[in-house]
């Protein structure tokens, strides 16, 4: 099901969706592969959502470092736990799947925590593109076109990582 107000905007990583519902933005999703999930349904802007595209925009041309816009995060218990530390990081800053782990009282759970990264609904204004390995390594990445797509994202922020 989607929400009832959906918007496409263009950026440096390709397509963007945004949906969202009165209250919140639902969903970011960055394209792959050329598609969209719902490009098959006519957009629905909303003033929610012309806000969150001037906000994009802003941060994709280096002008904004942090998003103000309601969102929801739908996911588990544990998702959640995940996605609200990926959403204490800021502009430029990294950590590690285990660090996440730690962060959310899971010691050892690096792989349930990458699950959880990998199905964050709002990419790039929930910063998942800034966890690396421990080692710093770009270990993977979801959204639009994977390792591309999130390379893009760390050298815009000018966060380091091993190659």
């Amino acid at each position: 099901m989607t929400s009832p107000y959906l918007l496409r905007i263009t950026s440096p990583i390709g397509r963007i969706e945004l949906q969202a519902d009165e209250d919140a933005l639902t969903s970011l999703t960055i394209e792959r592969g050329g598609e969209l999930p719902h490009d098959d349904l006519p957009e629905r802007p909303s003033p929610l959502l012309e806000s969150a595209r001037e906000q994009l925009a802003e941060y994709f041309d280096g002008r904004r470092t942090g998003f103000d816009l309601p969102i929801r995060l739908d996911g588990t218990p544990f998702q959640r736990a995940v996605w609200a530390e990926l959403q204490r990081l800021g502009w430029g800053e990294a950590t590690s799947y285990g660090a996440l782990a730690a962060a959310v009282g899971k010691p050892g759970s690096a792989r349930a925590i990458g699950g959880a990264v990998g199905a964050n609904p709002m990419p790039v204004i929930v910063g998942c593109h800034r966890v690396l390995a421990s080692d710093g390594r770009i270990t993977g990445y979801s959204g639009g076109e994977g390792i591309p797509t999130k390379l893009w994202l760390l050298g815009h922020e000018q966060i380091g990582f091993a190659a």
